[in-house]
């Protein structure tokens, strides 16, 4: 499991989570009871402890789950991840819209990462084609097989919300682990993306530095301070 908060990968045990559980005593209108379930658990990074709260409503009957009512996140209220405003505010607006609603309404995060996408594509890769499927289509060649069939996905996915069916009567759900796995590859392309960049670009402009306090070294020129933390020999 992965801290909402730090970030820190970790595994569950029982110093970490706790479950606690009631079922009603009265069913509903379907038949069943309802059985109520709190999943609490504490990140164990000691400079984090922060809570994550779930919660889990299910159908049972006869002793057995029939079907799940509602899960959803109390804590945190957002999942979404703090981002350097090197990514353009409208994508980071978008992507922290989506994590807040991902709960309530799953089709409109999946809607709003379709946006996110677009806004992507035209920022990072410069296609604007009109059409969100032709930009996509662009992209075709020019990276991985697997992620441009998951932004093929994603695409498919928002459109549900986007575009209302040719049958009104017709009615597509979206769940919000759906959702989630949606922000989740929103979230991988400003990492491989735009974070990519910035690192990179910054280790290489820092290359030169190395080079320039390298060469003043063999001149036996005093050393100075420069950015990144590379020192330079100076006369």
């Amino acid at each position: 499991m992965r801290c909402p908060y730090c970030q820190q990968h970790y595994v569950i045990s029982s110093d970490t989570h706790e479950e606690h559980s009631v079922t009603l005593l009265k069913k509903d209108f379907s038949g069943c009871y309802k059985k109520y379930e709190i999943h609490h658990t504490v990140c164990p990074n000691t400079e984090c402890l922060k809570s994550t709260l779930l919660i889990e409503v299910k159908y049972i009957l006869s002793g057995q789950v029939k079907g799940k009512v509602l899960e959803r996140i109390l804590l945190p209220d957002s999942i979404s991840k703090i981002y350097p405003d090197y990514i353009p505010k409208q994508l980071r607006e978008d992507y922290e819209e989506a994590c807040k609603i991902v709960e309530l309404s799953p089709k409109a995060a999946a809607t709003l990462a379709r946006r996110c996408l677009q806004g992507i594509i035209r920022d990072y890769f410069g296609i604007t084609k009109g059409r969100l499927v032709d930009e996509v289509n662009a992209l075709q060649g020019i990276m991985e097989p697997e992620l441009w069939d998951a932004i093929d996905g994603l695409r498919k996915v928002g459109n549900i919300g986007a575009h209302m069916e040719k049958d009104v009567d017709l009615i597509i759900n979206i769940e919000p682990e759906e959702a989630r796995q949606l922000i989740w590859l929103i979230e991988t392309l400003f990492d491989s993306l735009y974070v990519h960049r910035e690192e990179t670009r910054k280790r290489l402009r820092a290359i030169p530095g190395i080079a320039a306090a390298k060469d003043a070294q063999k001149k036996g020129l005093p050393a100075s301070p420069v950015a990144g933390g590379t020192t330079l020999l100076t006369p």
